[in-house]
């Protein structure tokens, strides 16, 4: 899993490897930081520690796709399909997770480097880590990326926040029942984008999901501890059980947008045993960047099946600077005039999370800012193109959500008239341009 995508990204000649010793307080997050967590890194020696670390993995949008042996334009319909035709996984008799079994005097911080990251930060977090569970009803698995606080030797907080996760916790808590769970590190990019996609919605298991993704089943060994199943390849696995009836204080933690979520009462979680691989690589995410880019593509995914019930959408772009889940921009192909104010209508609609959308005609390149920026500049007037709808459902991870409880979502139409009107816009063009090759001109240009 890991250690093949490392390969993969020495391959493409995107992975640095960093030889000069990192503190995992602060200092690792920082080099993380300044590329914006674009860029995978692997730190080879960090401070009172003899375990490698890795960062930076999934979070550039044309590496993932590379990692998937996807592209741009086949992206949406590929994940669509492997969400319709998930495929099963393979159990295995034992794996290279097995070569090490901790189960005695576990402390998590002496065994791993585990980050501290911004300076009010409560403690140091595991930030790449996927949790692992079982439905109750069905025994699907169910994966997803959460965020665990280190409050000392075996204990974690655990922010596990999904409401299905949260409902199924807390009706064993009534019975006095833990969960069993499993916390795994060291992933490829196909295990990271089926935990992605939503068990509630689709009623898959994520496992098979993976298996469809990645074209082959996905391996898989059982937990010495509890009644779960992990990857055979992965670098490590944390067995434990969400403990009933037992919170404590969680965060203040450096959130998806750049401010520090509040300090809330959360589940704890014991370990009670840890699997590791000879020579272990710790994976860790810059707070909360790596993956919000493959949640941003199954939510790009299901903007544009919301869309296209409407109207002819182009492509859908779930946006960086708004955390992968909050802007959007949407390009369709313009049939009547009302289409791009059924697009946002359709847009703001399709998930409590979207705060804002632009719609543009096909000619407009929705991953440009600068295109955007025109598209709303010459083809939209305020008093005719700005839908606000306000007091709308929205994300307690977006603070100006969080200081009313509701939130005001917006939509600019920027899309061209019609008819005699839209010769108006006709965009100005050289002929040829695209062919040009201006190292004909200036041969030693960059």
């Amino acid at each position: 899993m890991l250690r093949s995508t490392l390969e993969k990204l020495e391959k493409m000649n995107q992975l640095l490897i960093c030889e000069r010793e990192v503190n995992s307080e602060y200092e690792l997050g920082a080099v993380l930081k300044h590329f914006e967590n674009k860029r995978p890194i692997l730190f080879n020696k960090v401070k009172g520690s003899p375990v490698k670390v890795v960062g930076g993995l999934y979070g550039d949008r044309e590496v993932f796709y590379n990692l998937l042996n996807i592209n741009h334009e086949n992206r949406l319909f590929t994940f669509m399909d492997v969400i319709a035709n998930s495929k099963p996984y393979k159990l295995v008799s034992n794996g290279p997770i097995k070569e090490n079994i901790i189960d005695k005097n576990i402390d998590l911080s002496k065994i791993f480097p585990i980050p501290k990251f911004q300076e009010k930060d409560s403690s140091s977090f595991i930030t790449a880590g996927i949790l692992v569970v079982k439905d109750p009803d069905t025994g699907r698995h169910f994966t997803s990326v959460r965020r665990f606080q280190i409050n000392g030797k075996n204990e974690v907080s655990a922010l596990i926040a999904s409401p299905k996760l949260t409902n199924d916790f807390l009706e064993l808590e009534k019975l006095n029942k833990p969960m069993d769970i499993a916390i795994i590190l060291g992933y490829d990019a196909p295990f990271l984008l089926a935990s992605q996609i939503s068990s509630f919605t689709y009623g898959v298991d994520k496992y098979e999901v993976d298996s469809a993704l990645r074209g082959r089943p996905l391996e898989l060994v059982k937990c010495e501890t509890v009644d779960l199943l992990v990857p055979a390849y992965s670098e490590i696995v944390l067995e434990g059980k969400i403990i009933p009836n037992k919170r404590k204080i969680e965060g203040p933690f450096g959130e998806l947008m750049g401010y520090y979520g509040e300090a809330a009462n959360h589940p704890i979680i014991e370990i009670d045993l840890v699997m590791h691989r000879n020579n272990p690589i710790f994976q860790v995410a810059f707070p909360c960047r790596e993956e919000h880019l493959s949640n941003g593509l199954i939510r790009e995914v299901e903007l544009y099946n919301s869309l296209r019930n409407q109207v002819d959408v182009g492509d859908v772009y779930v946006t960086e600077g708004g955390g992968y889940r909050f802007n959007a921009f949407v390009s369709i192909n313009k049939h009547q005039e009302g289409d791009g104010k059924s697009a946002i209508i359709a847009a703001l609609g399709s998930n409590k999370d979207l705060k804002q959308v632009v719609i543009v005609d096909e000619d407009v390149d929705i991953f440009s800012l600068k295109e955007i920026e025109w598209a709303i500049t010459t083809r939209s007037q305020a008093s005719e193109d700005l839908v606000v709808i306000k007091g709308g459902l929205g994300s307690s991870l977006e603070p100006s959500h969080g200081i009313r409880g509701v939130t005001d979502k917006v939509g600019i139409d920027a899309t061209k008239p019609l008819g005699e009107k839209g010769l108006k816009f006709e965009r100005a063009i050289i002929p040829n341009y695209e062919n040009i090759d201006i190292h004909k001109y200036f041969p030693n240009i960059e």
